[in-house]
């Protein structure tokens, strides 16, 4: 059984007062317990975090990425280790698991190489007059994660934010604590100094109190966006940076010249990956003319499932009665139906199989994110009536398109209004050094979170003019 407190730290903190059950989504067991954090205990993390956030700031860039260099180490020395723990409180598989932790390994290498991106410019601008940019820390910095990537989301913030010399509190998901746990052993491991890494734990009231306490100068969150526009609205209201990225309903475009086959397995393992629990799952597909050998093919594929074998648990039983909610409501059509699959697995975990809805009119789709193994399918008459309908949703994390001719993989690149596109790909989340990051309501505030676009956030910049000509009294800075 696990013994998950708060660490502030180097400091292991309890609470008897606020004790909860870490419950595995593989067969419903109670595998531990967590502490949630008080008022306090956050007070202590956000002075603790000032102090050695003043001395951490005081070392070169090169010199904080030594702490990156040796945590990429950790992760790879202890990645059997992380993946079980992974896969036993997320319920994902071990494949997914040693996926997500490859992902943190980059991350890492990612924030190693940010010294050679982030210096500053110099230019003399006038006759003896010079002016030279600096970037500094921001300062604290809280992190607020979901349950989904308990390893890779912590990881999208932490390294980048410690290699620009800020000091970090994670709030990692009630759901999924244990990793969070091992993420501050991992760093204390790598040489992080005492008080630059805190983990909080808890739920509502301690993701306000992170919003609210003073001396928090920025905050990252992932998570739905209802929540997302809730702690944006909060953070920002105490005057802090505030970065909040929010749901998705992503639409894959199928033109009618591609293979039905590679097509329709690249759309399904788009949409049934991890059980549809990730922001940048496959959720409708947008057929564009005579594309019926790609929705039965798609259908087919989708029946051949079984959960626990080809898809994994979802966290809690309350997110699979929010699914079959969803199922019983919808005005569309059910030719698969993962209510009624065959489980591979614990009887007693949180399955629920692949479901396919087909619609026969987009204004019927409703524009609710699903968060689980269901795709739904709408026919399109042509590539612009398919943009269109991609428009007209509320979120823009990401869109794809399958298309064997050139000319319509352009158009839809210029056309569709999501902030991660693909041409021939599922899931198109770039790569480090490019950056991860939606548009409407899947993000809130500027930049981006990972890659490139996540420097200005992390940073403050300074710019410094000096006069090496006293004598000159032309120029207009005299």
């Amino acid at each position: 059984m696990w013994k998950v407190d708060n660490q502030i730290g180097s400091e292991t903190l309890h609470n008897p007062a606020a004790v909860h059950p870490i419950t595995s989504p593989l067969n419903g067991q109670v595998i531990g317990e967590v502490s949630y954090a008080d008022s306090a205990m956050i007070g202590k993390a956000v002075a603790k975090a000032q102090t050695a956030q003043k001395q951490w700031a005081q070392l070169t860039y090169k010199k904080r990425t030594e702490v990156l260099f040796a945590m990429r180490q950790q992760l790879l020395d202890h990645e059997a280790e992380l993946a079980q723990i992974i896969t036993q409180e997320n319920g994902k598989s071990l494949a997914e698991s040693h996926a997500a932790l490859a992902k943190a390994v980059e991350l890492c290498e990612f924030a190693v190489s940010i010294p050679a991106m982030i210096a500053g410019r110099t230019e003399f601008v006038s006759s003896g007059i010079e002016v030279k940019e600096m970037t500094f820390p921001v300062g604290v910095l809280a992190c607020i994660t979901p349950f989904n990537f308990p390893l890779m989301v912590p990881m999208w913030t932490i390294p980048n934010a410690l290699v620009c010399g800020n000091a970090v509190i994670l709030k990692p998901s009630e759901a999924t604590p244990i990793t969070a746990m091992k993420i501050a052993e991992l760093f204390a491991k790598a040489g992080l100094p005492d008080g630059l890494l805190s983990v909080v734990h808890g739920e509502k009231e301690v993701v306000e109190a992170l919003c609210d306490h003073p001396g928090i100068d920025a905050l990252t969150f992932v998570g739905s966006t209802p929540v997302a526009k809730l702690v944006y609205k909060r953070a920002t209201a105490s005057l802090k940076r505030c970065l909040a990225m929010g749901g998705a309903k992503n639409h894959i475009l199928v033109t009618e010249e591609v293979d039905p086959q590679i097509v329709a397995k690249e759309i399904t393992s788009a949409a049934y990956g991890m059980s549809g629990q990730r922001c940048m799952a496959a959720s409708v597909v947008l057929a564009i003319g005579h594309c019926d050998a790609v929705i039965d093919q798609i259908i087919a594929l989708s029946k051949e499932m079984f959960a626990g074998r080809d898809c994994s648990p979802l966290i809690s039983q309350k997110v699979v009665d929010k699914v079959c909610q969803y199922l019983e409501k919808t005005p569309g059509s059910i030719v698969v139906d993962g209510r009624k699959v065959q489980i591979e697995g614990d009887p007693n975990g949180y399955y629920i199989g692949p479901s396919v809805i087909l619609y026969d009119d987009i204004e019927l789709m409703p524009e609710e994110e699903v968060f689980g193994p269901t795709l739904e399918i709408i026919k399109a008459a042509t590539l612009e009536e398919a943009i269109a309908y991609q428009n007209c949703s509320p979120y823009g994390n990401g869109a794809s398109i399958f298309t064997d001719t050139g000319l319509y993989a352009q158009k839809a690149v210029l056309g569709l209004s999501s902030g991660m596109l693909g041409v021939n790909i599922g899931v198109p989340v770039p790569r480090d050094p490019f950056s991860f990051g939606g548009l409407k309501e899947s993000k809130f505030g500027y930049g981006d979170i990972t890659g490139y676009g996540s420097l200005p956030f992390l940073t403050t910049t300074r710019k410094i003019t000096t006069k090496w000509n006293p004598k000159d009294k032309k120029d207009w800075l005299s």
